[in-house]
């Protein structure tokens, strides 16, 4: 009878130690890294997305744009001309695009994609643009964009410009 109230006693403030700090560290960076991992795939899968959309612009594929645009996506257009301003949604992203592709007589083009980053479900890109208007306008122009991307679409675009002056000029009112 007393080695078993011992043995209770032993195992009821063996339970009472606290755990052991490397114990609690391997919880802790096991978790840290899933952490990460979990931040990896979103990165990766977020980037993904970006990359198909910024193809699929490249290539004028209009069914794959609008699969990867959410149809409420905010769209803020850099500058003072008449396509700058907040979008609310793909029809209003599409008109947009659609206004700029007349007044360039269909020469706008996605030209060059530098860079491409993420940061858990952001995107930022460095792009270039060209354009070209009958009465000799010309565009020109680094962007640097900023896509979020949540369920496999893109819900959020922010364009900076590195000329606004030019977009403007372009563009007009």
């Amino acid at each position: 009878m007393k080695t078993i109230a011992i043995a209770l006693l032993l195992a009821l403030s063996h339970s009472a130690v606290p755990q052991p700090a490397h114990e609690k560290t391997n919880k802790s960076v096991r978790q840290e890294t899933t952490k990460q991992a979990n931040t990896k795939t979103m990165e990766t899968q977020s980037m993904q997305v970006v990359s198909e959309f910024l193809t699929a612009v490249q290539q004028g594929n209009q069914v794959k744009l609008g699969s990867l645009i959410h149809p409420n996506i905010e769209w803020s257009q850099p500058g003072n001309n008449r396509f700058s301003g907040t979008k609310k949604s793909s029809g209003e992203v599409f008109q947009m695009v659609g206004g700029m592709f007349a007044a360039s007589e269909n020469s706008l083009a996605l030209t060059d994609i530098k860079v491409l980053t993420a940061n858990g479900n952001s995107v930022a890109c460095l792009v270039h643009w060209k354009a070209v208007q009958p009465n000799g306008g010309m565009l020109d122009v680094d962007n640097i964009d900023v896509y979020t991307v949540e369920n496999d679409q893109i819900v959020k675009v922010k364009v900076y410009s590195a000329d606004l002056a030019q977009e403007d000029n372009f563009w007009l009112k």
